[in-house]
């Protein structure tokens, strides 16, 4: 296994609609999927597109570890796995946002509506189908990841890009506010 370079906003693979996988069980994808893993978590993500390592192809990465899943029955924890030409359809118009954060945009965040409930479905690495109905935090590492299989990066979705920051940044701010006097009503 290798560690592979995590291409940044900018790039034109991140630009791109991602081409599809023809053979779940060709080595060489086999082999780059564990890069990927050891790429993902040697950048402590919870998700990677092969986009993001330069790889035009529909394959993304993800887990929705168990401290991350939510109290909703469909927002289920799930090991590491990956999803081969996938496709979302959303379930209902509820949006939710949250906050969301990108290996290809290092360090900044910012806050993301998404559809709260979604049916996934594609292929494993050995040819199975899945199709899944989730929710929640398992929604979103799915969509945000198939986001870049259609050239797309979560501030295009954003509706107020006054949320969009340094992670950095708002940890100074949160410091600082823990750290003001208190005002007390002397008179």
């Amino acid at each position: 296994m290798a560690l592979l370079p995590i291409v940044r906003a900018g790039h034109p693979v991140l630009r791109q609609t991602a081409q599809p996988i023809g053979d779940p069980q060709d080595p060489q994808l086999r082999r780059l999927v564990d890069d990927m893993v050891e790429t993902m978590e040697e950048a402590g993500g919870v998700g990677l597109a092969a986009p993001q390592v330069g790889v035009p192809l529909r394959l993304v990465i993800f887990m929705v570890p168990e401290g991350r899943a939510g109290q909703d029955p469909e927002d289920t924890p799930l090991p590491l796995g990956a999803l081969l030409n996938p496709v979302i359809t959303p379930l209902g118009d509820e949006m939710v946002e949250a906050w969301e954060g990108c290996l290809s945009l290092p360090g900044l965040r910012g806050m993301v509506p998404r559809a709260r409930r979604i049916r996934y479905t594609g292929l494993d690495l050995d040819g199975n189908p899945i199709d899944r109905t989730v929710s929640g935090f398992h929604a979103r590492v799915v969509q945000h990841e198939c986001d870049h299989l259609d050239g797309r990066l979560y501030p295009s979705r954003m509706t107020d890009l006054s949320t969009l920051g340094f992670v950095d940044e708002y940890a100074r701010a949160a410091e600082a506010a823990t750290r003001a006097p208190e005002v007390t009503d002397d008179a």
